[in-house]
């Protein structure tokens, strides 16, 4: 996408969610606040790096990461990026 502006006529290009390192999130959830829009959520970690939905049996999950739900609702803000503690988010253009 060309063309794009910031409000003060700045070229802007979006930087989308692509995607989250398991090993390198510590599900701190600060990306998870500042997004209004659903894009991620915390999800379980087996030991074998599985991902498992919450609610699963907690005696198979070793950790808590954050981890893509709905790639298509971000708007490439990169407010989740400027939060991360650790920099294991990969963000880039639409695919």
């Amino acid at each position: 996408m060309s063309g794009l502006l910031t409000r003060g006529g700045q070229p802007w290009a979006p930087a989308y969610l692509l995607a989250i390192d398991p090993a390198l999130c510590i599900g701190c959830g600060r990306c998870f606040k500042v997004c209004g829009r659903g894009v991620m959520g915390l999800h379980g970690l087996t030991e074998e790096g599985a991902l498992v939905a919450d609610d699963e049996d907690d005696d198979e999950i070793v950790k808590r990461v954050m981890a893509l739900d709905d790639a298509g609702a971000c708007i490439g803000c990169g407010a989740c990026a400027r939060v991360c503690p650790t920099n294991c988010q990969t963000h880039g253009a639409a695919g």
